[in-house]
C-alpha cells in the first residue's frame, strides 16, 4: 500500500513539474504580450486567465467532446468483448466498458496501472485466468499502436513539411543523445542475454513447480495474445478500431470550436494538434499532465496560436476530459460494478 502512495505521488509530482515548467514559460510570453498592449504586470496572470477562459468556453462542444470520449470507451469495450469471444469467453459488456473506465481512472494515480487493474478486475468478475485477459489487452494495445502509425502517416501527409520541419529542429538532438546514451545500450545487451538464457536452459526452468506455473501462466498470455488470429467478424474489428481513434481526432477538432481563439483552425489542424496531443499522453505522468500541455500548445503555436491562448485551450480539453471524464466515471463504475456482479451472481 505504501509503495502505491509512493509511486503515485512520485508520478503527480513528475506531472507537476512539466506543468509548472509548462506554466513559467507561458507566463513570461503572457507579461511580453501584456507589455505590448500596455498593460500593467501585476495585471498580467496567466492562471486568472487559463479560470476566465475556462468560464467563457461553449460548454455545448465540450459536453459533445465527452460524449464522443465515452463512445470512443463503448467501441473500444466492443473490439475487447470480440477478442474475448474468440477464446470461447461471453462477457458483460457493462464490465467490458467499466473496466476499460476504472483502467483509466487507475492511470489518473499510477502511469499504466490502468492495465493491471482492468486486467485483474475484469478476471475477477467475469471469472476467466488474468493472463488469459492480459493478453487481449496487450493485442489492444498493439492495435492502438498500428492505428495511431496511420494516423501520424495521415497527419503528416496532410501538413506537407509542417511535423517534419518541427520533428527536425527539435527532436534531432534528442535522438540523437537517446541512442547514444550507456542505458539504452546496456537494457537492450541485458534483454539479449535473458532472451538467450530463458531459451537455452527452457527445459530445466519448466521442470520446477514455479518454472510450471509460470510457464503456465506464459501459455495463458500467450493464448490471449493469438486471440485476434481467432476474431471471426474481421471487418467488424476494423470498423471498432476505426470508430475509436475518429473519435479521439473528433475530441481535439471539435474542442477548437468552445474556445474563441482556436474556433478558426479547420481539420487537418485538428488533426495536427491531436497527433501532437497524443505524444504528449504518452510520457509518464497522470494522464499525460504537462507533457499534454506543453505539445498541444506547441502544435498550436505552429498554426499562430499565441502562447497564452494555446496554454488556455491545452489546460480546457485536458482537464475537462482527461481529468473530469475519466474521475467521474471513474468513480461511477468504481461503485456499480460491484453491485452489479452481486446481483448477476445470484440469478
Amino acid at each position: 500500500m505504501l509503495k502505491n502512495i509512493l509511486k503515485f505521488f512520485l508520478f503527480l509530482s513528475v506531472g507537476l513539474i512539466i506543468l509548472v515548467l509548462v506554466y513559467n514559460n507561458n507566463q513570461n510570453s503572457y507579461e511580453a504580450e501584456c507589455m505590448l498592449k500596455g498593460i500593467a504586470l501585476e495585471d498580467c496572470s496567466l492562471l486568472d486567465k487559463v479560470i476566465s477562459d475556462f468560464r467563457g468556453v461553449a460548454y455545448k462542444w465540450i459536453i459533445l467532446v465527452a460524449v464522443l470520449f465515452m463512445l470512443s470507451n463503448i467501441f473500444r469495450a466492443f473490439r475487447w468483448d470480440m477478442l474475448l469471444q474468440s477464446l470461447g469467453y461471453k462477457t458483460s459488456i457493462l464490465n467490458l466498458f467499466g473496466t476499460v473506465m476504472l483502467g483509466y481512472f487507475a492511470n489518473l494515480g499510477i502511469p499504466r496501472s490502468g492495465e493491471v487493474i482492468r486486467a485483474a478486475t475484469l478476471a475477477k468478475y467475469e471469472d476467466i485466468p488474468v493472463e488469459k485477459v492480459m493478453g487481449t489487452i496487450v493485442v489492444d494495445r498493439i492495435m492502438d499502436v498500428l492505428s495511431l502509425l496511420i494516423v501520424i502517416i495521415i497527419a503528416i501527409l496532410c501538413s506537407g513539411n509542417l511535423i517534419i520541419d518541427y520533428l527536425s529542429y527539435n527532436a534531432e538532438f534528442a535522438l540523437i543523445d537517446f541512442f547514444y546514451h550507456p542505458l539504452f545500450w546496456s537494457v537492450i545487451v541485458v534483454g539479449l542475454i535473458l532472451m538467450v538464457a530463458i531459451y537455452k536452459y527452457w527445459d530445466r526452468l519448466t521442470a520446477s513447480a514455479l518454472g510450471q506455473k509460470f510457464a503456465h501462466i506464459l501459455s495463458g498470455f500467450y493464448d490471449g495474445i493469438l486471440s485476434v488470429k481467432k476474431v471471426t467478424h474481421v471487418g467488424m474489428f476494423v470498423l471498432y478500431s476505426i470508430g475509436i481513434w475518429l473519435c479521439y481526432y473528433l475530441m481535439t477538432y471539435l474542442c477548437f470550436f468552445s474556445y474563441e481563439p482556436t474556433s478558426h483552425l479547420g481539420p487537418v489542424e485538428g488533426l495536427i494538434v491531436f497527433v501532437f496531443g497524443t505524444f504528449g499522453m504518452v510520457i509518464p505522468a497522470p494522464g499525460g499532465m504537462g507533457s499534454y500541455q506543453f505539445l498541444v500548445n506547441e502544435s498550436l503555436n505552429l498554426f499562430g496560436i499565441n502562447p497564452s491562448d494555446g496554454f488556455s485551450f491545452a489546460n480546457i480539453i485536458f482537464f475537462s476530459i482527461s481529468i473530469l471524464c475519466n474521475v467521474i466515471f471513474g468513480i461511477i463504475c468504481l461503485i456499480i460494478l460491484p453491485i452489479y456482479n452481486r446481483r448477476k451472481s445470484k440469478k
